[in-house]
């Protein structure tokens, strides 16, 4: 958690020099003879904005790639992971099984996922900008697990001493690290939508890191890829649920807390899929779906599992 968190450090560092890289672009243009004239040309000075927002799209972004804070930001990560993985594994040997059979060891593993994921979407992808998202999210819910949730060692209950424990909770969690992702990309995604809209608007200059990011079209159909390959691995894991249930309990379905949400997340993301097909549910709209469905991924894990009775009532532990 310690290098985690200077990572994130290291990542808020970048997005303060993209602020005052923008912020240095705008005085730059606007205190030039050519950006005064066209600013009494046009009212409220939309085209100068306009040009503001061109120069830093096309020239002010490009340093970024060789920004110090932001290898070091990725170098932290990728260390802080090392560290992670090492420790998933030697809970695993410590317990003589799989490290995620209580909520502790599922926080664990599915925060390391999540960092998996990310680094090895940055190598397709720079998406180096989501650090500070992506970190500070692990952070919280590591210190959540470490406080709340941590449990010594303890034998499986009968209930998960099945193969389908390493299948079933491992592709849950594996999709819940592309949700995070999808999630990280539907924030940006808003706050770039929202200084779009206010491109002529004095409130924009709140948003300046933003300027030097993605379209809000890009990082939608970023946050849609993600979110589809987690969908794919959600219903994976809705299916391997049913067919453990039988096995353990006797029954495909029986309307438990846990399986009635695992369904409604599932439902929510087959939505936010249909309506992002549907032209007029793009933009900020399939956005907050993808939002939604990950508070619904977050609320499954956190209050379902610690404040709801039912057959699961074991993931609490």
């Amino acid at each position: 958690m310690g290098v985690y968190a200077l990572a994130f450090i290291a990542f808020s560092i970048d997005l303060a020099r993209r602020s005052s890289a923008v912020g240095a672009v705008q005085a730059d243009e606007l205190s030039s003879p050519e950006a005064r004239g066209a600013a009494g040309a046009a009212s409220g000075g939309t085209t100068t904005l306009t040009r503001i927002s061109t120069r830093i799209a096309n020239d002010a972004a490009t340093p970024y790639g060789r920004s110090s804070s932001l290898r070091v930001g990725v170098s932290l990560t990728v260390l802080a992971w090392a560290l992670h993985l090492a420790a998933d594994v030697l809970r695993g040997l410590a317990a003589g099984r799989v490290p995620w059979a209580n909520m502790y060891e599922f926080a664990m593993t599915g925060t390391l996922l999540i960092v998996t994921v990310f680094l090895i979407v940055l190598t397709r992808a720079d998406l180096r900008f989501l650090g500070t998202f992506v970190t500070g999210l692990v952070l919280i819910l590591l210190g959540v697990a470490a406080l709340t949730f941590y449990v010594e060692v303890a034998p499986l209950p009968p209930a998960l001493q099945s193969a389908w424990l390493v299948i079933h909770v491992f592709v849950a969690s594996l999709a819940t690290g592309f949700f995070a992702l999808g999630f990280a990309l539907s924030v940006v995604q808003l706050l770039q939508f929202k200084r779009e809209s206010l491109a002529a608007d004095a409130r924009a200059a709140r948003l300046r890191f933003v300027a030097t990011l993605p379209s809000s079209v890009t990082l939608e159909n970023l946050a849609y890829r993600v979110n589809i390959i987690g969908f794919i691995l959600w219903t994976f894991t809705l299916m391997a649920g049913s067919i453990w249930a039988e096995k353990a309990w006797g029954r495909y379905w029986g309307w438990d807390t846990k399986e009635v949400w695992t369904f409604i997340i599932w439902t929510i993301y087959a939505g936010y899929i249909h309506a992002r097909a549907t032209r007029g549910w793009r933009g900020s709209r399939s956005a907050w779906l993808a939002i939604i469905g990950f508070s619904a991924v977050l609320f499954n894990f956190g209050i379902v599992n610690v404040f709801f009775k039912g057959l699961h009532a074991y993931s609490g532990l």
